[in-house]
């Protein structure tokens, strides 16, 4: 399954957005339902927004309204706190930790689980806003080490690692 991005950046070229898609493509199992970031942008505010990155990684940036759930080892106590019955959007840099970590709510009977196709990396390259741990705006994003961070292509961030 393939979320189109048409709302790419535009120094987005069309190669290197089928690329992306590609890889992505890859890593995902399609367990957890897609949203695009377009559909993401239309909703956001009546959903519960989870990053599923390491700490390190949010504490550079994270999608603005984000809560901090992890990956490694989740934080339980969030997800025993949060509405079951409300919507939930999961992120990471691709979206292969954050179907993961998806799974795992549906497993605990979340009924309304998503996964932002892309991530936080389609998040930045269609040019949308994210915030540092003061949640003021940044232009930085941790893009886990130089292997993945090749895929974060707007020119208007800055890479961390």
């Amino acid at each position: 399954m393939q979320i189109p991005l048409s709302g790419a950046s535009q120094a987005q070229s069309a190669a290197s957005q089928k690329d992306f898609s590609s890889m992505v493509d890859s890593y995902l199992s399609y367990t957890v339902p897609l949203i695009s970031v377009e559909d993401l942008n239309e909703i956001k505010t009546n959903v519960i927004l989870l990053d599923t990155r390491e700490k390190e990684e949010f504490e550079v940036s994270h999608i603005p309204g984000a809560l901090h759930l992890g990956y490694d080892t989740p934080n339980t106590a969030l997800i025993d706190k949060l509405d079951k019955s409300k919507t939930v959007v999961v992120y990471c840099s691709i979206g292969y930790r954050s179907e993961k970590i998806g799974e795992l709510l549906q497993e605990k009977g979340f009924r309304n689980v998503l996964n932002l196709y892309g991530s936080i990396f389609e998040w930045v390259n269609q040019g949308n806003t994210i915030v540092d741990t003061n949640d003021k705006e940044t232009n930085k994003i941790h893009t886990y080490d130089k292997k993945w961070g090749k895929w974060m292509i707007n020119e208007r961030y800055t890479k961390v690692y």
